[in-house]
């Protein structure tokens, strides 16, 4: 089997533009995401529409590769970049441009999934650790079947705990958190990057319900790393300190 990271990076975020190379503990944002790729994967490429990434990339040793700028998810920036590249990947692994501290585990967690023949999306559920933490609609939920296979993602609290006060649910249900990391077959990816919208990602605008309204298989592996996005300012200075009190990241 093998696999490829493919790593999607815009300059024009609407909260923080030009994040991916924001410096953080001396260097880019990233090159901290794509050296933890390389810590596990064979090749990996940064998939961006901007010259200033694509050369940055390329100062620090990186591949990249240049994508349009139309794209409307960073699913479809991973798929042009594949055919770009000519990779002949079984996998491709999407792992964000705003995650410095995505884990080697959880990256290996993803390849594992694909163990199993009948596993055509891979993604990361990571359990709650507190009610509040639950409530958050910026947090999707995940509720899985017995072999590991996602059932819905929501924002909102799913399932409902009848019975219980609220307050108590996360004693009674373990709520599992999705972290937005992925990876795809090489067939399934350039099928899915096809679809049309479906009613379900516009209601919840998550892009992975217009998959499973088709038809597609989510496996979910399990990871109890939390990982640190960037997607603000604040953000930055909040993984600032992280860095300082776990070095080894």
């Amino acid at each position: 089997m093998k696999y490829i990271g493919i790593i999607p990076a815009r300059y024009a975020s609407t909260r923080f533009p030009g994040k991916p190379l924001a410096m953080l503990g001396g260097k880019t944002v990233i090159q901290r995401v794509y050296e933890q790729a390389m810590s596990v994967l064979p090749e990996a490429y940064v998939a961006t529409d901007d010259e200033r990434i694509f050369a940055c990339v390329e100062a620090f040793g990186g591949r990249a590769v240049m994508t349009r700028a139309d794209h409307k998810s960073g699913t479809d920036r991973i798929e042009e970049a594949a055919e770009k590249t000519g990779t002949d990947a079984d996998v491709i692994i999407n792992i964000q441009g705003d995650e410095p501290f995505v884990q080697p585990s959880q990256i290996e967690t993803l390849m594992h999934l694909f163990d199993d023949p009948s596993t055509q999306i891979g993604t990361l559920g990571k359990p709650f650790e507190s009610i509040e933490a639950v409530r958050n609609p910026n947090s999707p939920k995940i509720v899985v079947d017995r072999r590991g296979f996602a059932l819905y993602f929501s924002r909102s609290v799913i399932p409902y705990v009848r019975g219980v006060e609220a307050g108590d649910w996360l004693a009674h249900f373990p709520f599992l958190k999705h972290l937005g990391v992925y990876a795809y077959r090489r067939e399934v990816l350039a099928e899915v990057t096809r679809l049309p919208q479906s009613a379900l990602e516009k209601a919840e605008s998550l892009e992975q319900l217009r998959w499973l309204e088709n038809g597609y298989r989510i496996r979910v592996g399990l990871t109890d790393v939390e990982t640190v996005g960037i997607d603000t300012p604040d953000d930055l200075a909040r993984a600032e300190t992280f860095l300082l009190q776990h070095p080894k990241r």
